[in-house]
């Protein structure tokens, strides 16, 4: 159960993070153009950005083309967590919903679990799009670090991933992967190479034939932040 209706809408989103991986008007996994702006590659942004993430996922559905959000599964959806919260109030006081609250943001955001959003697809080398994590916490995270066997085949559930990747370690066993969440939260927030824009973005190609530009610079230390093809 969650505090917010959030289930149906990502359904909607994550499919088309699958099918349209790195596409701005498409993928709601990729930051706001605005947004990665305004974080930069500060310390202290980044970090404020993670203990915030959930806020600014919502600001990134609007932006998004073909994709209604609001359906009758939302509805659906919105009832089943608005009687889920009236319930923790009844039975267990304003105090359990804060509880809920607040394990919402420290699961998701400023926390090592949360080093899964930057695990995925952020990069500073953009020789491999997505990563995966193999390490202990997968072990109570429901396999959530398997990344790169995820998108490889979506419809395989989390505690069968660990067999995709033994079936098939010629094609796993050579990607770069991460073996640490903490360590990577720590290195996301201060290492200057990271920022926002530090992933793949897929650019549309133009009507005359000609490519957009491949990179974007962040003009603080004109250090390449993003790879665009």
């Amino acid at each position: 159960p969650n505090l917010t209706p959030g289930a149906m809408g990502f359904r909607v989103y994550h499919l088309k993070h699958h099918s349209h991986q790195g596409d701005y008007e498409y993928d709601a996994d990729l930051a706001n153009h605005w947004e990665a702006r305004l974080v930069g590659n500060k310390w202290y942004r980044k970090a404020v950005w993670l203990m915030l993430f959930p806020f600014f996922q919502l600001t990134r559905p609007p932006r998004l083309k073909a994709i209604t959000m609001r359906d009758r599964w939302f509805v659906v959806n919105l009832v089943c967590a608005a009687l889920y919260d009236v319930a923790v109030v009844y039975f267990c006081g304003w105090a359990g919903l804060v509880y809920l609250a607040f394990s919402f943001f420290f699961s998701i955001g400023l926390h090592p679990v949360g080093a899964r959003w930057i695990q995925e697809h952020y990069t500073y080398d953009f020789d491999q799009e997505t990563f995966s994590y193999y390490g202990p916490i997968n072990l109570v995270a429901l396999n959530m670090g398997y990344h790169n066997e995820h998108h490889d085949l979506p419809s395989i559930p989390w505690n069968n991933l660990p067999k995709l990747r033994g079936l098939a370690p010629e094609f796993y066993d050579t990607l770069k992967y991460h073996s640490s969440w903490s360590r990577l939260l720590f290195q996301f927030v201060f290492d200057k190479r990271y920022s926002l824009f530090s992933r793949i973005e897929r650019m549309k190609q133009r009507n005359d034939g000609s490519r957009p530009s491949a990179e974007i610079v962040d003009p603080a230390n004109t250090a390449l932040l993003s790879a665009r093809n």
